[in-house]
């Protein structure tokens, strides 16, 4: 062979060469990034192109897909009672991709999931048609049903939790939204979703109260203080007189700390506190334990930790570092204090269940099409804020603020019921209506089968009248009865 021909053979065995490289490398190793690539819409044509699976409450969906008239995409997402469900489902829409759960469960619901390789062979070889797996969660219909239905028109949350396993009955936001109005790809539902954007619409329907918004958590968060005064040995004795003079002035200040109306905390015992709610009883424990023991008991309680998945991420509660007159107020769930419906919810789980924190989570199993298991939960403990007797003493501080205290609107007959209320301060010099909170469990001789936590953040009730024993514990009465009657 004469030299040119040489070079052209080895210029055009380099080329192919180059060929087979670039081949495998796309086929090998861009394979995934091209396939998740949002610029790939036949992604997206594959992903529509059957029936997506379905959320499972109770045994039943509230999700389901029906046929499009238009387009590329053959099917879209539909909801059931979309309102009520979505702080819960989230969306999946043709136009604006899914969250929530429609988001992290993706994979399984459109039939991609590796899970789902040996159910999705099968369908190839029996020419059956395929169709995405479910995701079945732990919530309770009624339960949820309870929540919204009590939340009504308010601003509001309801995060009810299973204090023995963890598992999420309900999850309640308002005000909504229904997913289904912008499931598809048309030019009315991306009016309907533009429509629900913050700037369009201030009360923010699409914001996920229960989980991803926090709040000062007010008088609620004093059952952490309590715990954290028995746990670092403050005092042992809840019928006991504390240490606490009135009036009570902040640390390093000359500014007093008031209480809400003529009760009788001075020295009153950790009992009495709880159950008139003390604001100088507890602003004065929080001092003298310190920013340091409080900041440990709470994260034990699941504050300052931005990894809560259920598997939704929840919104980081926060305890504070802070300086002493500060950490003061932050005992009683002021100052930068700030909590989600779901973390003080964990609260009142961990004290119902005898000192340990289950972790939260609202997906029981994941199934194939054919009702195949190929995943379940279990549950797992998070952390044990308390020793099993510190936790009996907070439950019946807890209880004795229904049956005598400030929570009298929560009682349940023939069931033991434990709560607090809280009444958080809202704006500037408190000039913005209150927050409205209540923590709860409720128990019989067969175990404690719910905990739940409410906040109305605002409502049209006067201001005079906002008090988480007025608003806040007849929702949380409701739902408990729901979690009850199923029982």
């Amino acid at each position: 062979m004469n030299k040119p021909l040489r070079r052209v053979a080895i210029f055009c065995g380099l080329l192919v060469l180059a060929l087979l490289v670039r081949v495998n490398w796309v086929q090998f190793v861009q394979a995934d990034s091209l396939k998740n690539d949002t610029h790939n819409r036949r992604v997206a044509i594959e992903r529509y192109s059957m029936p997506r699976g379905n959320i499972i409450v109770d045994g039943k969906p509230v999700t389901g897909s029906t046929v499009t008239d238009s387009g590329d995409f053959k099917y879209k997402r539909t909801y059931k009672n979309g309102k009520m469900w979505a702080p819960v489902t989230g969306y999946a829409s043709q136009a604006f991709d899914a969250n929530q759960l429609e988001k992290l469960n993706d994979g399984i619901l459109s039939g991609t999931d590796d899970k789902l390789f040996f159910s999705r062979t099968v369908d190839m070889l029996t020419g059956e048609k395929q169709e995405g797996g479910n995701v079945v969660t732990t919530l309770n219909s009624k339960a949820q049903k309870a929540a919204f239905e009590g939340l009504g028109d308010k601003k509001g949350a309801v995060a009810a939790i299973n204090p023995e396993t963890g598992a999420i009955l309900a999850l309640a936001s308002t005000p909504s939204y229904d997913p289904s109005t912008f499931a598809g790809n048309s030019q009315k539902d991306s009016e309907a979703f533009t429509a629900l954007q913050k700037k369009n619409d201030p009360d923010e329907p699409m914001l996920n109260r229960a989980l991803r918004q926090t709040y000062p958590p007010g008088s609620t968060f004093k059952v952490v203080t309590a715990s954290a005064a028995l746990e670092n040995g403050l005092y042992d004795d809840v019928d006991s007189k504390t240490k606490s003079p009135l009036p009570y002035t902040l640390p390093d200040t000359q500014q007093p700390l008031n209480n809400e109306g003529n009760i009788p905390c001075e020295n009153a015992t950790m009992r009495e506190a709880l159950r008139v709610s003390c604001n100088t009883v507890f602003g004065k424990m929080s001092a003298d334990l310190g920013n340091k023991k409080m900041m440990a008991e709470a994260a034990k309680f699941g504050f300052n930790n931005d990894k809560i998945d259920t598997p939704v991420r929840a919104a980081e509660s926060v305890y504070p570092k802070d300086n002493r007159p500060q950490n003061a107020m932050d005992g009683i769930g002021q100052a930068s204090n700030r909590a989600t419906p779901l973390q003080m919810a964990m609260v009142a789980s961990a004290v119902a269940n005898g000192g340990k924190l289950m972790k939260p989570y609202m997906v029981e199993q994941l199934r194939a099409p054919n009702l195949n298991v190929v995943q379940q939960h279990t549950p797992q403990e998070l952390s044990e804020p308390l020793s099993p007797e510190n936790a009996q003493k907070v439950q019946s501080m807890m209880e004795t603020v229904v049956q005598e205290g400030t929570g009298q609107s929560a009682k349940i007959p023939d069931v033991t019921v434990g709560g607090k209320t809280g009444t958080a301060q809202h704006g500037e010099d408190n000039k913005d209506n209150p927050y409205a909170w209540f923590i709860s469990y409720a128990k019989t001789d067969k175990g404690t089968p719910v905990a739940v936590a409410v906040v109305i953040e605002s409502s049209d009730t006067l201001r005079d009248d906002i008090a988480g024993g007025k608003l806040s514990a007849p929702i949380a009465k409701s739902v408990m009865e729901a979690v009850l009657q199923g029982k």
